[in-house]
């Protein structure tokens, strides 16, 4: 088994063709954050050269082998989808307060809140330069997605209205934030590629649904994983009070009948002082023991499973393999 990057691939030819595809968009990655500006040029290429797992280029190479996936426009794509995720990530360490991004200090560590979010500000510039020129429908759909990241990060700080559901209102917002730039990948990779209509709705749907499915993984992993593997300090959500599914379900558990005392005692200490690595970190052991995290690990488990029966139609070959192995996979990081 061949891995590029985040999602598996067990044909070679496949691999390699992706392999030498990712090393294009790579090359063009570090071409469109470079600046003549100094501060400019280290604070965009920070992240870049932090690496990264590339799932959202590579996921756009991929099904674009159901077309035509060797086209540059494919290419094109796939950094653009990049560069407008970089750019979230500047955005959402500032206001997640997270001290590390892929294992190296976030750029607001580095340069201070400021040059961060004008930073991020320049990748989204850099994108649109990119995708004008592969035309007006381009354009719409990344000013679409675009709009959706904002609402999603919107819509997370705000909270949930007065007699929402908080779990639907999450569950929207992670649709927002992770699934509507992963269903672009896919859309725009289909679509450059040449594939029919039917095909490229197919693999926006998909992305739809495993964007979703792969951020509840991140919320378990984040609870049961230490920070060498995800790069980021775990607990650090519940420090500053960013919503995750089993906290939510844990609120939902506790305002019923059937809420324990273990449950409520949990569920004051979450909502208690957390500034304390030692309290953080007991916080973050208990949770992890808590029955709201295999219930999180279920949901994420079913929504890769949708995704996988949304591919159905697709013909037989080595890309539905490898978009299934990817669902597959996402089960199993969780797990």
């Amino acid at each position: 088994m061949t891995s590029t990057a985040a999602i598996p691939l067990a044909d070679q030819a496949l691999a390699d063709r992706l392999t030498a595809r990712l090393a294009l968009v790579e090359e063009a990655l570090r071409d469109a954050v470079g600046n003549a500006d100094a501060l400019a040029d280290s604070a965009s290429r920070h992240l870049v050269n932090a690496g990264g797992k590339r799932l959202r280029p590579l996921l756009t190479l991929l099904v674009a082998e159901l077309g035509d996936g060797a086209r540059r426009e494919v290419i094109d794509a796939a950094v653009v989808v990049e560069l407008t995720h970089l750019a979230t990530l500047y955005h959402d360490d500032v206001m997640d307060s997270a001290p590390l991004r892929r294992g190296a200090p976030s750029a607001h560590e580095v340069w201070g809140n400021s040059v961060a979010i004008l930073t991020g500000d320049l990748l989204f510039a850099r994108a649109s330069t990119t995708v004008a020129g592969l035309g007006p429908e381009a354009v719409r759909i990344q000013a679409r997605t675009f709009e959706r990241l904002c609402l999603g990060q919107l819509h997370e700080t705000v909270g949930p209205r007065e007699g929402d559901d908080p779990v639907a209102h999450y569950l929207q917002v992670l649709a927002d934030k992770t699934a509507s730039l992963l269903a672009t990948s896919a859309r725009l990779g289909a679509m450059f590629a040449g594939c029919t209509p039917e095909v490229v709705s197919i693999v926006m749907e998909f992305g739809e649904r495993i964007g979703v499915a792969f951020q509840l993984a991140d919320d378990v992993i984040d609870l049961t994983s230490d920070g060498a593997l995800t790069g980021k300090t775990p607990g650090t959500d519940l420090r500053e009070r960013v919503p995750t599914m089993p906290v939510l379900l844990l609120r939902a558990r506790c305002a019923g009948p059937a809420a324990t005392d273990e449950d409520r005692a949990l569920l004051a200490r979450l909502d208690g002082d957390l500034s304390d690595d030692a309290a953080l970190d007991e916080a973050v052991a208990l949770l992890r023991a808590h029955a709201v995290v295999d219930e999180t690990r279920d949901q994420a488990v079913a929504l890769a499973h949708d995704a996988v029966r949304v591919l159905e139609p697709l013909p037989a070959g080595p890309v539905k393999d490898a978009l299934v192995s990817f669902a597959d996979a996402l089960v199993d990081r969780a797990s």
